[in-house]
């Protein structure tokens, strides 16, 4: 027979009985035999208060005498995969279900949770039907899918009452069987997913994952959706990930990515998971050094104040967070920005955590490490006072048994060790001591932070080692700081900081005991601490640092190799940098290195090893160019050997510059860190072709520091006097055409000497520009004299007489440190000879040009190899406007003359007056292969890259041109202003500049007599050859001197090829 049921369900009383388990739907089956089943079509929502199923199902005669009638859940996502989970089961008879005629009755079901489920059913006869097995067939199929799923709910039904772990292992495995059987494609993944992440609770990890999976399948808006995003669903993953311990592995880090995408913007909970992620990223950064982790960190953390503004309740966390990474990244990196940024933010925090505020003790502690780094490295006394007071507020909030006692009074010891380096107050220092000791008494062994309690501790032990010559601090000392290494993995960041206070233990012993087994291990940690990968480049370098001022002052034979090794660091640190800028400044947070180049080539000098000196003098001092100079490295040979690989490095090349002019324009800190992070990227995009370049054999040393062989190749059309002024030695290295360099010491000669002969050049040259033109110039003549014989005759001899070097032959000047500020191409005896012939000077002798490194004399060469049809543009400005400088009344005069006397196949233009802004002369520069430039000028020495031209609107800077891809660029004479070695570096091979300001009516005469010998006897035929300008150069200062007096032919000097 056939019946049809009319069934009604109190939807409310089936939920209430689920307790906090809701469900995606409630089914009705009905078992009918051991294989024959009904399942209602549809399901009652959690929104529904009541649902009536109306169906058919045939009944067989020959079927059992009873039927099952079940209340059935489905958790999962879209349909029900199996039967479900039984929430309610009665079995009845059939005569028991038809006596109630058609009248409905109600059916009530055990309790579940102490609730009874109930459903009201009636039931009529349809008709019979003679061939029952041939009905209508079961509305359920029985498969591998269904009958995984029914035993996971099984399994998981019985870990609900039993709490068994063994039975949600088995659900799961169960689970996991369904999901397998349901690739991506499959309709019933969402369902499959929806099973397993419910089931999965225990392990939060896996079901973070799957929600990540499913969300994308349920569409907003949907009661799935609602479901799955809900407080019971998501939200419960979110926070039960957030309770996990921090995992700063890949795969932690990983699970966090999730949670965040778990999080999208306007979650409440997206704050907490960028700084969860932020803090494993920073967590990893710490084990592996990686910057980039860092970096991202910080933007994450930035995002996270920024969803929390004034107001928000959890504002003073994450900003307090937020301030601790840009501290980590200051120490790091070194960038000040940060660390002003990090006071900033912990101040704001502070404020926000008044009194009785339960974390006030821990901004108070941060707020005052942040001024400890800032005294540092400013050197502020109020800074470290008030980082001590802030500390000692601190502490009085964590009396004895407070949790954080023990951070605090570490802390505060080494504010007071600080404040004890700079005043030496030894009151200071057994405070420290003592609380360092206490500190270290209440620290577990097992405190993650227990190696920096004890390193710290080393540290003070030593000054008082130093103090009192107690043997017993430095044996403790020594033995703290082994302890501290042991407990480190050998890629901590921190280990670093282990051998930096163990070498300070066993040279503080040495310098007490001289003992040499104490040095030689002090050196060897010197080794161990500036060569560790994983600690920042800033760090590394002030080891370095140390260690070549302790082998400096032991005489020590590791010099060299510390030299080398903190060049190599810097070189790499600035390399970081994404501007010429932020590189410059990167470079003045190390002030204390300006002088090493030339301490560098001294200390090899001492060790007769002259080839090394002259290529470390030549890697330090190329530093700060270092960049700009590598990406315009010709690449012609390297183009013959291997074109694409030439191709590849020329694209990365332009990218890396591109994207470090465009970062120097950036003011918000967050897109500075975004740019930063993809400027490194590039970046090692460039390693990498250049590591590629490498590998081919005549290429191995591509953009390596030049070896000397490389470096005298600068000397092949005259030799390079390199002159070096260090504390430690004055002498000069000549690179001879061919052969080795040879040595000429100045014995008479101090680095005192050498700093006063600036001030005394500039008083007599500002003397001499108030006397009359025929007025002899004793004081400057004096001076000049001095610097012949006690400097140029030395090296003339060696010249002369050694090299056999020919009168009036090509030489290059590469003054260093002090010698930079003496006119050394004016070098003048100013004395007659018997036959009364006067004694020659060395523009007598030679045609001198000067040069600021080998490798820019070197690459100016390499760059004359591609030349292009000259053009000649005349830029002049003389009419600066107010507040600009004296008006230039020669100027216009002075660009008519030189229009004049350039050939016509140069094709001269002017660009003067109101046409000479900043913009127009950019442009000129750019179009043109000459120029001659006539217009104020101003050196900025703490900046240099700021030192500009004075032109109708804005400056044009020296960073400006060297900006601008000019790669044609051939000639330029910078006519009443200063010259700047960072021209060369722009393009410019041949340069004729002035060392100080000129008179623009006297320097017409130089300008004149110089062209007229530049161009002389020139065809149209001939090529404008730019190394011809030191010769006329030579020529014309000689032609003016009746017109023109001693300190106005002197200021003239030829830089370059």
């Amino acid at each position: 027979m056939i019946l049809t049921l009319y069934l009604q369900s109190s939807a409310g009383r089936i939920f209430k009985s689920l307790r906090d388990r809701i469900p995606a739907g409630i089914y009705i089956s009905i078992d009918v035999g051991s294989r024959r089943r009904w399942k209602s079509a549809i399901s009652v929502l959690s929104s529904e208060e009541s649902v009536a199923w109306c169906d058919t199902v045939t009944l067989s005669s020959r079927a059992s005498p009873a039927l099952s009638v079940e209340i059935r859940a489905s958790y999962e996502a879209d349909r029900m995969l199996g039967r479900g989970e039984v929430i309610g089961k009665l079995q009845m008879s059939w005569d028991e279900l038809l006596d109630h005629g058609d009248e409905s009755f109600d059916i009530s079901f055990p309790p579940v949770c102490d609730v009874h489920p109930s459903l009201t059913l009636k039931a009529a006869v349809v008709y019979a039907c003679d061939n029952q097995d041939d009905a209508l067939s079961d509305s359920l199929l029985d498969c591998d899918i269904a009958r995984d799923t029914d035993a996971g709910h099984a399994q998981f039904a019985k870990y609900v009452t039993s709490k068994n772990v063994s039975h949600l292992n088995a659900a799961v495995e169960h689970f996991q069987l369904v999901l397998d059987q349901c690739p991506v494609s499959h309709p019933d993944r969402a369902a499959a997913l929806t099973n397993l992440r419910r089931r999965t609770a225990a392990d939060i990890r896996e079901a973070a994952q799957l929600y990540h999976e499913l969300l994308p399948l349920c569409p907003e808006d949907t009661y799935l959706r609602s479901i799955a995003a809900g407080a019971d669903g998501v939200d419960y993953v979110i926070n039960e990930c957030d309770n996990l311990p921090k995992d700063a592995s890949d795969e932690g880090i990983c699970l966090r990515r999730v949670v965040l995408e778990l999080c999208p913007l306007g979650h409440q909970l997206r704050p907490s998971a960028l700084d969860k992620l932020s803090s494993a990223l920073r967590s990893r950064f710490t084990q592996r050094g990686n910057i980039d982790d860092l970096d991202e960190g910080i933007q994450f953390r930035r995002e996270a104040v920024s969803l929390c503004p004034e107001g928000h309740v959890g504002r003073d966390f994450y900003l307090n967070n937020l301030a601790l990474s840009l501290k980590v990244r200051f120490r790091h990196q070194g960038k000040p920005n940060d660390l002003d940024e990090a006071i900033s933010s912990f101040e704001e925090a502070l404020r926000l955590r008044p009194v009785g505020h339960k974390y006030r003790d821990t901004s108070l502690d941060n707020l005052g490490g942040a001024l400890v780094v800032h005294f540092n490295n400013r050197g502020d006394i109020d800074d470290i006072t008030r980082a001590i007071s802030l500390r000692r507020e601190a502490l009085t909030l964590c009396p004895p048994g407070h949790p954080r006692r023990v951070t605090t009074l570490h802390n505060l010891s080494l504010a007071l060790k600080t404040r004890y380096d700079k005043m030496d107050t030894s009151e200071d220092l057994n405070e420290a001591i003592d609380q360092h000791r206490e500190s270290l008494q209440l620290t577990r062994l097992d405190d993650p932070l227990r190696h920096r309690y004890l390193y710290n501790f080393s540290s003070a032990l030593c000054s008082r080692f130093t103090q009192t010559r107690e043997n017993g601090d430095v044996e403790e000392a020594i033995n703290l700081c082994q302890e501290a290494s042991v407990a480190l993995s050998s890629l901590h960041p921190d280990r670093m900081f282990s051998y930096w206070w163990l070498q300070v233990a066993y040279r503080s012993r040495y310098q007490i005991l001289h003992d040499p087994a104490d040095l030689e291990l002090a050196v060897e940690n010197f080794r161990l601490a500036s060569g560790h990968p994983t600690q920042g480049f800033p760090e590394r370098i002030k080891v370095a640092y140390n260690w070549v001022t302790a082998a400096e002052e032991h005489s020590h034979a590791s010099g060299l190799q510390a030299y080398t090794t903190i060049f190599d660091l810097l070189d790499r640190h600035l390399a970081t940098r994404s501007s010429t800028i932020s590189r410059r400044e990167a470079a003045t947070a190390f002030r204390y290195t300006r002088t090493l180049p030339v301490d560098a080539a001294s200390c090899a000098i001492r060790h007769d090893t002259l080839r090394q000196a002259v290529e470390l003098l030549e890697q330090g001092r190329g530093q700060q160019w270092s960049l700009a100079s590598r990406l315009k490295t010709p690449v012609e040979d390297l183009e013959s050997a291997n074109s694409t690989l030439a191709h590849n490095y020329l694209e990365l090349s332009k990218r890396v510059s591109n994207a470090a002019q465009s970062s120097a324009t950036i003011a918000d800190r967050a897109v500075v860190d975004r740019a930063a992070t993809e400027y490194r990227r590039i970046t090692r995009q460039w390693e990498a072709a250049v590591a590629e370049i490498r590998n081919l054999r005549a290429f191995s040393r591509f953009l390596l520091p030049p070896l000397y062989e490389d470096l005298q190749v600068a000397a092949r059309h005259g030799p390079v006097i390199i002159l070096i002024a260090s504390e430690y030695s004055r002498s000069a290295i000549i690179v001879p055409t061919s052969g080795e360099p040879h040595h000429v010491p100045f014995p008479s000669i101090t680095l005192t000497d050498l700093k006063n002969f600036k001030d005394r050049f500039a008083r007599a040259i500002r003397n001499a520009s108030v006397m009359g033109p025929k007025q002899p110039r004793n004081d400057l003549m004096v001076l000049l004299r001095t610097v012949w014989d006690e400097i140029m005759l030395p090296v003339v001899n060696v010249l002369q007489q050694r090299l056999k070097l020919k009168s009036h032959s090509r030489i290059w000047l590469c003054p260093t440190a002090a010698f930079t500020s003496i006119p050394l191409h004016a070098a003048h005896p100013f004395r007659t000879n018997p036959d009364r012939s006067k004694e020659p000077c060395l523009e007598d002798l030679y045609i001198c040009s000067y040069t600021p490194t080998l490798s820019a004399l070197v690459r100016s060469r390499q760059l004359m190899k591609k030349r292009v049809a000259p053009s000649f543009v005349t830029i002049g400005q003389g009419q600066p406007g107010t507040g600009k400088g004296k008006a230039l009344l020669a100027v216009d005069s002075e660009l008519e003359l030189v229009h004049k006397l350039v050939p016509a196949m140069a094709n001269c233009t002017a660009i003067s007056g109101d046409a000479a802004t900043r913009a127009g002369a950019l442009q000129g520069l750019e179009e043109n292969t000459w120029v001659h430039l006539a217009c104020h000028g101003k050196q900025d020495p703490k900046q240099p890259y700021n030192s500009h031209f004075v032109m109708r609107d804005e400056h044009l800077t020296l960073l400006d041109i060297m900006e601008r891809d000019i790669p044609h660029a051939e000639f330029a004479f910078l006519s009443a202003l200063p010259y700047r070695p960072g021209l060369q570096f722009s393009g410019f091979k041949s340069v004729v500049g002035t060392l100080w300001e000129v008179d623009d009516s006297v320097a017409k005469h130089v300008v004149k007599a110089f062209y007229e010998n530049m161009f002389m006897d020139l065809k149209d035929s001939c090529v404008m050859d730019c190394t011809k300008a030191a010769w006329a150069l030579n020529r014309a200062t000689h032609a003016v001197k009746t017109e023109v007096p001693l300190e106005q032919r002197m200021v003239f000097v030829h830089i370059g090829v």
